[in-house]
Parts: structure tokens; C-alpha cells; sequence
């Protein structure tokens, strides 16, 4: 069993608070671990203690201790990413409303990602991975890979309506 460590925390509650509710849901524990420590006082907190008042595990709290002793708040709240996605998107804006645009509409023909992989290759010159382009359609366009059976494409709207209007009511 480890020994209580005490590491003084330099901000206050009101900072670890304010700082708290803009976090990230990765970064919540991290602060919430500083503010039982700030809480404690003088008093030294037993990794067991931090891991049952912040639910993560013995390494992680090890860690985050060690990140917050050498080198400080900024560097226990950086995770590594740039800016919200870590990766610049495969499409531009002008390309993703294309394909909005093409996904959206009732008659374009498209029957599956394959289609909508050759589509991409022939608008843009571009060549995108199958799982990357099934992932970006799913994230962007809530696509999904089985789907209902579309309506012919060359159905006619008046006849439909003109169907729907001689059904008997019941």
C-alpha cells in the first residue's frame, strides 16, 4: 500500500470550481483529484483515498500527480490534441455540402458507400478509404449502412397523390 502524499495545490477551490465546469468530461476527474487535495489541506491524501472520490484508477491518479508536481495545471489539463478533433477533416467545406447535397437528394441513385466511394473519386480526384468515408458519412450525415428500400427513382409524385386520395378510409 502506498504512503499519503501531499502536493501542495497552488490555485483555489474558486479557480479549480470555475475551471471544472469548462472542462472537458476527460479532464473532470483530473481537477476534481486537485480539488479533494486542496480540500485536504496540509494533510497528505492517500492515492486509495483520491481513487474512490475521483472513480479512476491507481495509475492514472499516479500520473496526473506526478504531471501536477512537475510541471502544473496547464500541463495536467493538456491531452495532446489540436483543437477539438485532433485531425484535419478528409473533405473541404465546398466538398462535404456536395456530398450533403448528393446524399440528401431523393432521386441521386446511390445504393451504397461503394457508389458513394466511386462518386467521390470521379467530383473531387480524390481517393478516401471505404471505413473513412462509412465514418465520415455516419458522423456528418447520420447515414447508416443498412437502409430501406428507396422508391423507384422515376415514380411519378401526382400518381402517388392521386392513389393515396381514391384509398378508402376506414
Amino acid at each position: 500500500m502506498s504512503l499519503a502524499l501531499y502536493i501542495p495545490v497552488k490555485e483555489t477551490l474558486q479557480e479549480l470550481r470555475s475551471v471544472l465546469k469548462k472542462a472537458s468530461p476527460m479532464m473532470q476527474p483530473r481537477i476534481k483529484m486537485l480539488i479533494v487535495m486542496k480540500k485536504a489541506g496540509e494533510k497528505a491524501v492517500s492515492k486509495r483515498e483520491l481513487m474512490n472520490s475521483v472513480g479512476a484508477c491507481s495509475q492514472s491518479i499516479h500520473d496526473w500527480r506526478t504531471i501536477y508536481k512537475e510541471k502544473g495545471l496547464e500541463a495536467l489539463l493538456y491531452n495532446g490534441r489540436i483543437g477539438k478533433a485532433g485531425k484535419p477533416s478528409v473533405f473541404t467545406k465546398q466538398e462535404h455540402e456536395k456530398i450533403e447535397k448528393k446524399l440528401k437528394d431523393p432521386r441521386n441513385g446511390l445504393a451504397g458507400y461503394i457508389e458513394l466511394q466511386e462518386w467521390i473519386e470521379q467530383e473531387f480526384k480524390k481517393e478516401v478509404k471505404y471505413n473513412t468515408l462509412l465514418k465520415y458519412a455516419i458522423r456528418h450525415f447520420n447515414t447508416k449502412v443498412k437502409v430501406a428500400r428507396k422508391s423507384h427513382v422515376k415514380k411519378d409524385p401526382q400518381a402517388v397523390e392521386a392513389f393515396k386520395k381514391t384509398l378508402r378510409k376506414k
